[in-house]
């Protein structure tokens, strides 16, 4: 019988397996990816080449948020060289690279190679002094590093450039242990750095998922069944078969391809299909019906106790009073700016595929899967993408060229239209939460229980997640086994992946607390969302926080620090918040609401001021203060900030997807509305100076907004909105 203990020890076994694979399979080192013996590669992400190219292997996605250029300028300030002295390449599937997976997602990249790539630019830098030092008959403490890929004898002043050298160190071993320069020695980290990929940007130099163009390559779509789950019944494509420019019309996993000379080709054609398609598991599916299915989970009963403190059945059972009150978040669609998009060259034992993806990794195993072919013959390329925000973490978009380049005898580019992307997403989950709170005779808290229903968001990842990271012999369909019994387990034990986070770590002092969460699978697509269960717990959470403070009569922001004893980032961040935004001074006819909030290693909090006319909202301006460690880049910092708040507001004010009858209602931008410019507020990010390691922060912006925006609602109005999108 499969009890707790049984599955988190038979969790760690697998997870601690995978990452035990990875680490012997890339080594300390990683392979040599340069086949030239002169040049100086500690390991596999740095080459220093005797010809004056320094070159990075970047193993992230750059999709906007300045990974490249955080990389860079880690490598450049241990390596003593300028960061414009350095190119850089998006790095191959390696195990090196895997921990356990090469993916870009929960704001890990600077968090997960701060370290990594400090020691190898030092380690770098230490071979180069060691083989100048060789060179002068010096000892190494003689060789100075000016940072302008120099080294300079201190005693006689020769110089050398690094490229001289270069050979001799490429010969030496590099160092097991190396030293990082301290705070006070660095050059680069923390101050102005300019970003690597703002000039080709800038110059329409840069290349992007969509404009890759390869020789002899033809455009794919695909339509698909517009109702969730359903299948093709009945397809007359002569008429599309025969349209001009049109080359193929093919039946694939997901629907009906269409491979044409351009896109406007392909476009024109699947208006002539003629197609029948099945309703799908989910034709009465509408948002009510859903509503409704939640809120049955929760009043079951049945919900899995992801944290339980001593004595809270005590202290509402002691309560003066009991408040209680519900919360709601609809399905949102990650709306990248890129839509989805994949080019192949598939070729006798060998394919290459072009793709802005988040999980290279993952995108290698499901080609290698559906070809048959070796992984070490696929080929990832990730050029630019214009946002991910988890969508690119999934692999459909991947599915459906792979199937469409086995069929054709030509390389292809699979472009999906912004349509399809709002309707055939992997959505932001809608979830719903029941909070309760005991209050003494004065009304202040004394129990706290967060009830929450939402589906697992790694259902659709794992089988590839342990695919990926497993032997290449493993037989066909074990790890889709064991991902059902991991996912299973997982939910039956702990609850849904990810659901809970931000609620079960609540800083406040508030007596003893109660989670339970339940998952809920309603068939509907869900994925990973930027910041995923940091963005609606931060909603409901603060919220709910909020209306306490209303209850016992005190300020917002006090009643937040009198309770964040134990957690001195956050005070620290609220206390700076209150002076940055003039807290309790917003301007006539405007409000303010306060959220802080704890996630990826660092703390923020933001202050929303709003005005309400007429039933019109208005942000006028976001402050906001933010503790992320060690700010590397500050000025990226505060544009990922700036980013993660726009996100956060488009949530909070118009993101719902809603369904008819099965089907998603919305379809573009005219009625999936974004936050525009003209609706931007004015937004002021203060970074807190730490010694601590970086937090991520690409994320970090989002999960604060809606609460702030809601909370300062209610100050405006005295409403209480506890669902989103906000309707005044």
């Amino acid at each position: 019988r499969l009890t707790r203990r049984r599955f988190m020890i038979g969790t760690a076994v697998v997870v601690g397996g995978g990452l035990t694979l990875t680490w012997l399979a890339g080594g300390r080192r990683g392979p040599r990816l340069s086949a030239d013996a002169a040049t100086l590669e500690p390991n596999s992400y740095l080459q220093v080449r005797p010809d004056g190219d320094i070159v990075l292997q970047v193993d992230k996605l750059e999709m906007g948020q300045g990974v490249i250029t955080g990389f860079v300028t880690l490598v450049a300030e241990e390596l003593g060289v300028p960061p414009a002295s350095i190119t850089t390449q998006d790095a191959p599937v390696l195990a090196f690279f895997q921990d356990p997976s090469q993916t870009t997602a929960e704001s890990q990249s600077m968090r997960t190679r701060w370290n990594k790539l400090r020691e190898v630019g030092a380690a770098a830098r230490e071979m180069l002094v060691q083989a100048a030092a060789e060179r002068w008959s010096v000892d190494v403490a003689e060789v100075e590093i000016p940072g302008d890929a120099t080294l300079v004898n201190r005693g006689t002043g020769a110089v050398l450039s690094y490229f001289e050298v270069t050979e001799a160190a490429a010969r030496l071993d590099p160092p097991r242990d190396v030293t990082l320069k301290a705070k006070a020695e660095r050059r680069l980290i923390g101050r102005h750095v300019d970003r690597v990929d703002v000039p080709a940007k800038v110059t329409g130099e840069a290349i992007f998922g969509s404009d890759i163009e390869l020789p002899g390559q033809l455009i794919a779509i695909v339509v698909r069944c517009p109702n969730l789950g359903g299948e093709l019944l009945r397809a007359d494509t002569n008429a599309a078969e025969a349209a001009p420019g049109v080359r193929h019309v093919l039946r694939i996993t997901s629907g009906i391809a269409i491979v044409a000379e351009t896109f406007w080709h392909a476009q024109q054609a699947a208006r002539l299909l003629d197609t029948e398609w099945s309703p799908g598991p989910l034709a009465a599916m509408t948002t009510g019906k859903l509503h409704d299915l939640q809120r049955a989970t929760i009043e079951s009963g049945e919900l899995i106790e992801a944290r339980e403190d001593d004595g809270v059945d005590e202290a509402f059972d002691g309560a003066a009073r009991v408040i209680d009150a519900e919360y709601a978040l609809p399905h949102m669609a990650h709306a990248t700016m890129e839509t989805m998009t994949a080019t192949m060259r598939l070729e006798p034992g060998r394919c290459e595929i072009w793709t802005g993806s988040q999980s290279p990794d993952l995108t290698r195993e499901v080609v290698a899967g559906l070809t048959g072919l070796p992984r070490d013959d696929v080929r990832v390329h990730v050029p630019f993408a214009g946002c991910g925000f988890g969508r690119r973490f999934m692999n459909d978009f991947v599915v459906e060229v792979t199937e469409i380049a086995m069929r054709i005898d030509a390389p292809v580019k699979l472009i999906w239209s912004r349509e399809d992307d709002i309707r055939h997403d992997y959505y932001h989950c809608a979830n719903l939460h029941v909070m309760r709170a005991a209050l003494d005779d004065r009304n202040r808290p004394v129990g706290w229980e967060h009830r929450l229903v939402a589906p697992s968001m790694n259902k659709h990842i794992m089988p590839t997640v342990l695919a990926s990271v497993a032997p290449e012999w493993l037989a066909d369909g074990v790890h889709e086994t064991l991902a059902d019994w991991m996912i299973a387990g997982f939910e039956k034990f702990v609850g849904p992946w990810q659901a809970f986070d931000g609620s079960t770590n609540l800083p406040y002092d508030v007596g003893p607390v109660r989670v339970g969460v339940q998952g809920l699978d309603t068939g509907i697509p869900a994925g990973i969302w930027r910041s995923v269960g940091n963005h609606f717990n931060a909603f409901v959470v603060e919220s709910f926080i909020d209306e306490l403070a209303n209850l016992a009569g005190e300020d917002p922001v006090d009643f937040r620090l009198r309770r964040l004893g134990e957690d001195p980032r956050r005070v620290a961040v609220l206390e700076r918040l209150a002076q940055e935004s003039g807290w309790g001074r917003a301007g006539p006819g405007r409000h303010q609401g306060v959220a802080v909030y704890g996630a990826y290693e660092g703390a923020i909090g933001q202050v929303a001021e709003v005005s309400v006319d007429g039933g019109e909202l208005r942000v006028h301006r976001v402050a906001c203060v933010v503790d992320c460690g060690t700010a590397i880049n500050p000025d990226i910092v505060r544009q990922q900030i700036e980013g993660g708040i726009i996100f956060g507001m488009t949530a909070a004010l118009y993101g719902e997807i809603d369904f008819v009858d099965g089907r998603v209602r919305q379809s573009n931008f005219h009625d999936y509305r974004m936050v525009r410019m003209a609706d931007s507020p004015s937004i002021d990010v203060h970074i807190i100076d730490s010694d601590l390691d970086p937090g991520g922060i690409g994320e970090a912006g989002t999960p604060p907004i809606a609460p702030a925006i809601a909370n300062a609602v209610f100050a405006a109005t005295g409403k209480r909105i506890r669902k989103l999108p906000l309707a005044i």
